[in-house]
């Protein structure tokens, strides 16, 4: 899903406040940070994700590779931070970073 670049900046804008809700390590994307990652994806549909990778290249490998995985667009990259938003089928107004 492509986004325009008015979403990306309303998208960029909620973020900032946001806290990594998971951290992934470098023992790669197990099936448990997946799970994990589309369980918050589904509840949030915005959300910051933590890579503590040493190499530049295998990070942005892992942050393909699970945008792939969870059907999630990568809105934002900064250092360390991915920030990833995925529509929720039947987004809960209490959870959802976008509603309230």
């Amino acid at each position: 899903m492509s986004l325009t670049p008015e979403q990306k900046k309303q998208f960029r804008t909620l973020g900032h406040n946001l806290n990594p809700i998971v951290m992934v390590a470098g023992n790669g994307l197990t099936e448990n940070i997946q799970l994990e990652v589309d369980r918050a994806l589904e509840d949030h549909e915005l959300i910051k994700v933590k890579f503590a990778v040493g190499d530049r290249d295998v990070k942005k490998a892992m942050i393909r590779d699970l945008c792939s995985i969870v059907e999630a667009t990568l809105v934002q990259e900064i250092g360390n931070i991915a920030l990833l938003y995925r529509a929720s089928q039947s987004p809960n107004p209490k959870l959802s970073n976008l509603l309230r």
